[in-house]
């Protein structure tokens, strides 16, 4: 290998732990800023959690980063070294963003400045590749770039804001007319109740959802949840429920 694509492969290695660096900075601003902002608990309890839940991220996070590898150009159609530069590129614009936005404070993602800047990197290489050769046109740029996939991941995270604005402002609603200025009173009888509804979804979105491709979880046991999904939500809300309402006692 040409000592230019070795130095490359360093290059992107680097960038690989710089973008791990700041990625995770990005993600802890916007994650954490909520619990350290209401002071939920002291700043240690709060990282110690934290850390646990990206230790869960990480062993339940399979299929979650799909959308990056799906793939939005055909690689068969670029040179290695093109490839190379392509992804170069990326990487050095993706850390750029992301540090750029977390110097002024200003929250964004991962993923999308991930997907955004390897679709943007492959549409420059495949302009450039068509404008050096005569054997293509800009009409040929459907054979470089996967467009029916890159339009559906830009419409699966303008989607997903949409949803999430819907749920979150439908979700908050309720929460104010149950416990707005009669917190103590009511959250005592029915804050388990409506916290186990989280609980649930996030142990089944966590577990049986992100481990059901590792092996750790067996198929009759994934067959048995897929087949009885009612009953296996009602159970975890209910056992959440008890739970809480018991750490609620102390």
């Amino acid at each position: 290998m040409s000592p230019i694509f070795t130095f490359i492969v360093i290059t992107l290695g680097v960038l690989a732990l710089l973008g791990i660096v700041v990625g995770v900075t990005n993600d802890a601003v916007n994650f954490l800023n909520s619990a350290f902002g209401s002071k939920v608990a002291p700043k240690n309890i709060i990282l110690a959690i934290a850390s646990a839940g990206i230790m869960v991220g990480v062993i339940t996070s399979s299929g979650m980063m799909d959308v990056v590898r799906s793939g939005v150009f055909y690689p068969s159609h670029f040179t290695f070294s093109e490839i190379m530069i392509l992804f170069l590129g990326m990487m050095l614009g993706n850390i750029i963003l992301l540090d750029i936005f977390n110097s002024l404070g200003l929250p964004t993602s991962t993923t999308v400045s991930m997907v955004f800047g390897l679709l943007g990197a492959a549409m420059a290489a495949a302009i450039h590749k068509i404008a050096n050769s005569p054997d293509y046109t800009m009409s040929d740029m459907s054979e470089f770039i996967n467009s029916g996939n890159a339009l559906v991941i830009i419409s699966a995270i303008l989607l997903s804001v949409v949803l999430a604005f819907i749920m979150g402002l439908v979700t908050m609603y309720i929460s104010r007319v149950i416990f707005s200025f009669r917190y103590q009173r009511v959250f005592k009888y029915f804050g388990a109740l409506w916290c186990g509804i989280s609980f649930a979804g996030i142990i089944y979105f966590a577990v049986f959802k992100g481990l059901k491709d590792t092996g750790i979880i067996s198929d009759e046991v994934m067959a048995y949840v897929n087949d009885n999904l009612g009953l296996c939500l009602l159970g975890l809300w209910l056992a959440s429920a008890v739970i809480l309402q018991f750490l609620m006692l102390f």
